[in-house]
């Protein structure tokens, strides 16, 4: 999978720039409607669609405007649009993924994903199977903030522990970060998984360790994510992923993440037509002949192998950044390495700017 960040810096950017601050926006020509005055709202004799600047990459396709967020910014608004042209904002925000955990631990949960999709766009993009959400209506006038989930943090020695990823904001809507990979059984100070690694994809457990990590927490509809994959006798289990759940013994494989073209179809390059995004990492092993599990699609990182015998690196790997997907668990001996840390969230604002 391709590294989304990377690939939007290289396409540069059409817009405002990340929106750390908002400034007034000269008038601009509308296709159709010669110049639009600006600032006004949607009452009365405002602008009919919805006006804005910010983010790091900005791009027009068709009627259609799209901001891509890898980082923190804001959102400026000068017309939230009316009924009678459109006032609809369809989003896709996924926060960031979950860490993985330490010496046999679990794969990290992949950062909430939600994704909106209003029927009326034309022409529509593929969006995920689980882009069910309502679009935003009337967002209102002013400055936005929008916030991009880091994500968690690996163990260090001392405290032998990781992190879950942070949540991703736009307006009303908040993704919420991965669950971390949890410790094996005799790990302290968060053995197993369970309730203490829940998120937008919930955390697997380390080995040898009962339960696992809860996803869709807190509880939105639709899903955010799914639970993470109970440890085995010798292996963590596969943090959860935006469509699947991480999985247990004889795998130990990270959830599947989901995919949009909401941003990507944006750029007419059809090999990066579609992204995708919040896998689960795999969880860590160690055993010389049973390698550390798969991360899933969507950024996921694989687990580590146990050293010397494994034919990978003990350290697994880490989430892939703007994607949401979870570090894969650390394989044995740890020796003084730290974890795989998540990947990075990413939101993306996409609606009708003329007709």
């Amino acid at each position: 999978m391709k590294d989304v960040k990377t690939l939007y810096s290289k396409l540069g950017s059409f817009g405002a720039g990340s929106g750390k601050s908002c400034k007034s926006t000269p008038s601009r020509k509308t296709k159709g409607f010669g110049y639009q005055i600006l600032g006004f709202g949607s009452g009365g004799g405002g602008p009919a669609y919805v006006e804005a600047t910010g983010g790091n990459s900005t791009f027009t396709v068709g009627d259609y405007k799209i901001h891509v967020f890898t980082g923190d910014g804001n959102l400026c608004v000068t017309s939230q649009g009316s009924s009678a042209g459109n006032n609809k904002v369809d989003y896709l925000v996924v926060a960031g993924g979950g860490a993985g955990g330490p010496a046999t631990g679990g794969g990290g949960g992949g950062g909430g994903y939600r994704e909106s999709q209003d029927p009326a766009t034309t022409p529509l993009w593929t969006a995920s199977p689980i882009a069910t959400c309502a679009s935003l209506e009337d967002i209102g006038v002013g400055t936005l903030p929008v916030t991009v989930g880091a994500g968690g943090t690996g163990f260090t020695p001392s405290p032998s522990v990781s992190t879950r990823g942070a949540n991703s904001v736009f307006s009303s809507i908040t993704s919420t970060g991965g669950g971390a990979g949890g410790n094996p059984h005799s790990g302290s100070p968060a053995p197993g998984g369970g309730a203490q690694n829940p998120g937008g994809s919930g955390g697997g457990s380390g080995y040898g360790a009962s339960g696992f990590g809860l996803g869709n927490t807190p509880p939105v509809s639709p899903s955010q994510g799914n639970n993470g994959g109970v440890g085995g006798p010798h292996a963590g289990g596969g943090g959860g992923g935006a469509a699947a759940v991480g999985t247990g013994p004889g795998t130990h494989a990270g959830g599947a993440g989901t995919s949009s073209t909401i941003a990507p179809s944006a750029f007419g390059v059809p090999a990066c037509s579609t992204f995708f995004y919040s896998g689960g990492g795999g969880g860590g092993t160690d055993q010389p002949a049973t390698p550390g599990g798969p991360g899933g699609k969507g950024g996921g990182g694989r687990g580590g192998d146990r050293h010397p015998g494994g034919g990978g690196p003990k350290q697994g790997v880490a989430g892939t950044a703007n994607s949401g997907g979870a570090g894969g668990g650390v394989g044995l001996p740890v020796g003084g390495t730290s974890g795989n840390n998540g990947g990075s969230g990413i939101v993306v604002i996409r609606y009708k700017f003329q007709n």
